[in-house]
């Protein structure tokens, strides 16, 4: 199968699909790997770095897009690279469709197989794709959110771990899994006094036992985030339902009870945000302030660090990479059903279902979509 390996284009996003180890694993495999020129740069890795591993370079994406079979990227293609998108040709990246209407009307146009990293699954239940990058955006938000409470960049003047006589910052983290885990890894290693608030008590029984009574533990509820924000330094906003609209879990008015100064990090931006006032913003405009607030919404946070984001992402997806190259895309999908719940369109048809409800299209199961010749 020929790869394809597109620079990314969105707004300071320095990641790329494919690492040199992972072209070298896919030639010996067989396969032919095409990556766009200077593709890899972000990472430190030269195109003679992937000419030496066995790719071939292009000098456009346009000749990327136009031979490859398969594309491999990190984030979901914008509107230029939708456009080069043919009908059966498979795109394997991060999509976040439901909160995009733009980018699922292209897709569905385009016939393209679309297959999210972020919907992909293990036989335990957990999204195994998902999981490197919500490392570490988890760990970066609290480094965030440390940032912008400093005086100079907006925030209270408030140093999280404190000083002689002079308490720690109160960081609230709303969401207990992946993200929120590692937020809390974070902000208690920098002496933050720590909250998780989650929506059921498995994933707090799991941090307790971690962390012990260094954190604070209570269930999500409107009245308890109400509660908690009222104190609250920083929030780190990690709300997730996989492949859906992330629910709102605070709202505009819950602002006004909120410190001037404070600092909300929406890590669940890519899926539309849980603060009512979010909306995506880039590395190059990262903040904004709502009714005193500070808000950091970007939606790429790993691609700043998009050394340590490519390799421990390539480490999660290169099997699926391999997977799709040797059976082919289709026949990869009809037998791996894990992989098959990362297809989120499929050649006009929107086949996650979480997908379909939030931009009102009809529902067509993977299966089926995949039976049909398009």
């Amino acid at each position: 199968m020929l790869i394809g390996v597109p620079k990314e284009i969105k707004v300071h996003e320095y990641r790329v699909g494919l690492t040199p180890e992972s072209v070298r694993a896919l030639v010996a495999g067989g396969h032919r790997v095409l990556v766009e020129k200077e593709a890899g740069e972000g990472i430190g890795a030269a195109d003679a770095d992937y000419r030496a591993a066995g790719a071939a370079i292009a000098e456009t994406a346009e000749e990327v897009f136009a031979a490859a079979e398969l594309i491999v990227k990190v984030k979901e293609p914008l509107a230029p690279e939708r456009a080069r998108l043919r009908p059966g040709q498979a795109i394997f990246t991060y999509l976040h469709l439901a909160p995009d209407a733009d980018q699922t009307r292209e897709l569905v146009q385009s016939g393209a197989i679309g297959i999210a990293y972020e919907t992909v699954t293990a036989p335990d239940g957990g999204l195994p794709l998902l999981a490197p990058m919500s490392v570490v955006a988890g760990r970066m938000a609290v480094q965030v959110a440390a940032h912008y409470l400093e005086r100079p960049h907006g925030g209270r003047g408030v140093l999280i771990p404190g000083a002689a006589g002079v308490p720690p910052a109160r960081v609230l983290i709303l969401g207990a899994g992946v993200v929120g885990s590692n937020a809390a890894l974070i902000a208690l290693g920098m002496g933050g006094e720590v909250t998780v608030l989650n929506r059921s008590t498995g994933p707090l029984q799991r941090l307790a036992a971690q962390f012990g009574p260094r954190v604070k533990t209570g269930i999500s509820t409107p009245g308890a985030i109400a509660a908690q924000l009222r104190d609250a330094d920083a929030v780190i906003g990690a709300a997730l339902v996989p492949g859906a609209l992330a629910p709102k879990l605070v709202t505009r008015g819950m602002l006004a009870g909120m410190k001037r100064g404070a600092v909300m990090v929406d890590v669940s931006i890519d899926q539309g945000g849980c603060f009512e006032t979010s909306r995506p913003t880039t590395h190059a405009d990262p903040v904004y302030t709502v009714d005193g607030v500070i808000h950091y919404c970007v939606a790429n946070m790993p691609g700043a660090v998009p050394r340590t984001s490519t390799y421990a992402l390539n480490h999660a997806t290169l099997p699926f990479v391999m997977e799709l190259a040797g059976r082919g895309v289709v026949e990869a999908l009809k037998q791996n059903e894990h992989l098959r719940n990362g297809l989120n369109v499929c050649r006009g048809a929107v086949t996650r279902r979480e997908v379909a409800a939030a931009r009102g299209y009809p529902y067509t199961g993977a299966v089926q979509a995949l039976g049909n010749p398009g």
